[in-house]
């Protein structure tokens, strides 16, 4: 393709009047070469917000509960359990499965995914049908206990059994036995008459119990037994365990939950999650929500875990135990060091259910709601700055989503609550994307600009690919990709100063690759595409994806505030925790590598190199008009708040490796860069259990001579280059 040229920090630099010097054109590097010039001196007036490598967790699959929790058992408060068709209603309310075949068949699914050995199936869908709660099963002998639903004691399903000799329910699972030997367990139960149970971890083909403990104390009034489990060093780590809770004598029991947790827990979170977060200097996390919170009441999830209600997750199927409210999802950030963002129930909840919240989180304790949070152990606000109005209310499959001019509607009776709660606040209006959504951002814009501070915007970009697109034209569409939202924020922030809105921002408050894979349409010979070539955030292209719109995202400053990416664990990109281990996605260290920007100055690039063209495949980016070129080579550079010069270099081309020569304009620097690069042989390269580690940053030094530096970029590619300043 032709030859290219960027000139940064700003695409519009002479527009905003911040008086750079404009850059020069040289001839032009040979083909599979670029060069890049750094003018040191030439700073930009923003600082790079640390926002911008931000996450995003919400109640959906195993996000938070077997994710971020570490709480290991499923369906530990016995709830029914509603398996979603994966449709909602004209409310925006997901539908749920009915029939028996289909339910079983997820259920089977599930379970087979979450550790149960497969001759057990028979056992799990057959306790099902007797009333037994989902992902529990019988222990012992056929007919040795007998199951039924019952009620707790303040509502809800609790879960009745009925003990023969030697009888037992029991759950299969997965322990992290490579970090811990020790278990906490809790059990919120009552019995007529039996006064102890005996509670142990049992593997296949053992003859005796690796660990197990009596508990005492049960009455016929309900009544919490807590205890702990140890499982001896020789027990294997990679295999599953069962749970068992049994009875060495006949009687009855009711039971409204049963935890299992690592006795390493901090604060009820992994561990393993909490400490890789913590070295990526996670800045921001949002929470609950994602359609999640369009149907959430906070007020659920607060107080005494055993008062709190398990409810139908009405956004995504399946259940929410409401065991991580508030109160868990701020002692979460304080483990990490991170500051929180609430997303507000903007679809079924009100105006004043919202005020309540912000004076929940951030009153003193002498207002009704902060005495409320004294009261659940927390007397010091949290003082959360951070609150966006909703989530994705343009969308159909959100619960009680709303027109354009209903949100301008809504939008103001919320931040008028919200903001009498609390006035140091900020807000973020639930924006339409970008690439469509200009109707939606027009009304906002016009209907509330005197409100207004940020607008949101929800790049989940991709659609359905045919299966015989060749898997590197879908990688090139989505290199584009970032090029095309630098051009459409930049549209949104004049449209937002034009409307009236004062000092506008932009937060981007989820972001990921969204691709799938469209219907068979013919036989194995014309499916190019598959699951396993084609980009997705659990791949190297998503770390590519995500620093190209930092990129974007330093150039637009201070337009964007702030980024936060999808998702925290197992749900999109960022950690993977499977049978209880927890690993790294490559975007994970995209993120962890652009956090060493946070407040750096960016400094103007002089950038010449090949380009390619992205074929437009992707149905979110057909009309999305304007050049589809694209540089092979993206590049930021910025000064340190310690004086180093940082360089950030993104290879995103598929021709193969590519020489950069560097060059530092105003900056003097020692003999030597330090190089990280992260790299992989395909764009949709990715960790697995199995090789947790195939894809991460390498350190290396790279010579320095007169100022200039030679790199050989290998395609696929994020390289961070560290100049240390010499000292004057």
């Amino acid at each position: 393709m032709a030859l290219r040229i960027r000139l940064h920090w700003f695409l519009a630099v002479a527009a905003l009047g911040t008086g750079l010097p404009p850059a020069t054109r040289g001839a032009d590097p040979p083909a599979g070469e670029a060069t890049l010039v750094v003018h040191a001196a030439d700073l930009g007036p923003d600082r790079i917000p640390r926002n911008l490598t931000g996450k995003f967790c919400e109640h959906l699959g195993a996000n938070i509960y077997n994710g971020m929790d570490a709480q290991i058992l499923r369906n530990p408060t016995f709830a029914d359990y509603p398996f979603g068709t994966g449709q909602t209603t004209p409310d925006g309310v997901v539908t749920f499965q009915f029939e028996r075949e289909r339910i079983e068949g997820e259920l089977r699914r599930q379970a087979v995914r979450y550790g149960w050995p497969e001759e057990e199936l028979a056992n799990l869908l057959e306790a099902r049908r007797d009333g037994l709660a989902c992902f529990w099963g019988r222990a012992g002998q056929r007919g040795a206990v007998e199951v039924s639903p019952d009620t707790g004691y303040r509502g809800g399903r609790a879960q009745r059994v009925e003990f023969k000799a030697g009888g037992g329910i029991k759950q299969w699972t997965w322990l992290p036995l490579h970090r811990t030997r020790k278990y906490e367990f809790e059990l919120l139960a009552r019995s007529p008459g039996l006064s102890a149970l005996k509670l142990s971890l049992t593997r296949p083909g053992a003859e005796v119990a690796c660990a197990e403990a009596n508990l005492e104390g049960l009455s016929a009034e309900w009544r919490g037994l807590k205890g702990t489990l140890a499982v001896g060093a020789d027990a294997p780590a990679e295999v599953p365990y069962c749970l068992v809770l049994s009875s060495e004598s006949a009687g009855q029991l009711v039971i409204m939950h049963l935890f299992l947790r690592p006795a390493d827990h901090i604060g009820g979170a992994d561990p393993d999650v909490v400490r890789l977060l913590k070295e990526a200097r996670l800045p921001l996390l949002r929470w609950p929500g994602g359609n999640f919170v369009s149907a959430y009441h906070w007020e659920d999830g607060v107080g005494p875990v055993e008062w709190r209600p398990t409810l139908p997750n009405y956004a995504w199927g399946g259940v929410e135990p409401n065991t991580f409210g508030t109160d868990e999802f701020m002692a979460f950030c304080r483990a990490v060091g991170c500051e929180p963002m609430i997303c507000i129930n903007a679809g079924t909840g009100t105006p004043a259910e919202a005020a309540r919240w912000v004076e929940y989180c951030n009153g003193p304790p002498t207002s009704p709601m902060g005495a409320r949070r004294a009261a659940n152990g927390h007397p010091e606000p949290y003082q959360v700055r951070h609150w966006e109005v909703g989530n994705e209310l343009w969308g159909h499959w959100q619960a009680h989503w709303t027109t354009p001019s209903g949100y301008v509607d809504r939008y103001h009776q919320f931040a008028q609550a919200m903001q009498k709660a609390d006035r140091a606040i900020e807000l973020q209006a639930c924006g339409a994307p970008v690439l469509w959504g200009k109707a939606w951002n027009d009304s906002l814009i016009a209907g509330a600009a005197s409100e207004l501070h940020s607008l949101t915007d929800h790049p989940l970009i991709g659609g359905e690919v045919p299966r015989d697109t060749d898997p590197l034209d879908v990688f090139r569409d989505f290199m584009h990709v970032p090029d095309l939202l630098e051009r459409k924020w930049g549209e949104l922030r004049q449209a937002m100063a034009r409307g009236g809105v004062r000092d506008g921002r932009l937060a981007v408050t989820e972001l990921q690759m969204f691709a799938r894979l469209g219907p068979r349409s013919g036989g194995p010979e014309s499916e190019r595409l598959n699951p396993q070539n084609l980009v997705s955030p659990g791949t190297l292209g998503e770390a590519l994806y995500d620093t190209l719109i930092y990129h974007a995202a330093v150039r637009l400053q201070p337009f964007v505030e702030l980024v936060t990416h999808s998702a925290t664990v197992n749900h999109g990109g960022g950690l993977r925790k499977e049978r209880e281990r927890v690993y790294p996605n490559p975007c994970y260290y995209a993120n962890l590598l652009f956090a060493d920007f946070a407040e750096a100055r960016p400094v103007r690039v002089e950038l010449r190199g090949p380009s390619e063209r992205a074929p437009m495949l992707l149905p979110d980016i057909k009309n999305a008009g304007g050049d589809a070129s694209f540089g092979a080579v993206d590049a930021l550079a910025a000064l340190g708040t310690n004086g180093d010069l940082l360089v950030s270099l993104v290879h995103r081309g598929t021709g193969g490796a590519l020489r950069v020569n560097v060059r530092l304009e105003g900056f003097s620097t020692g003999d030597k860069a330090e190089l990280r690069t992260l790299t992989g042989p395909a764009p949709w390269a990715a960790n697995t259990l199995e090789r947790p580690a195939a894809v991460r940053p390498v350190r290396a030094e790279a010579d320095v001579r007169n100022g200039s530096l030679a790199l050989v970029l290998e395609p696929y590619s994020v390289v961070q280059a560290r100049f240390i300043a010499r000292p004057k």
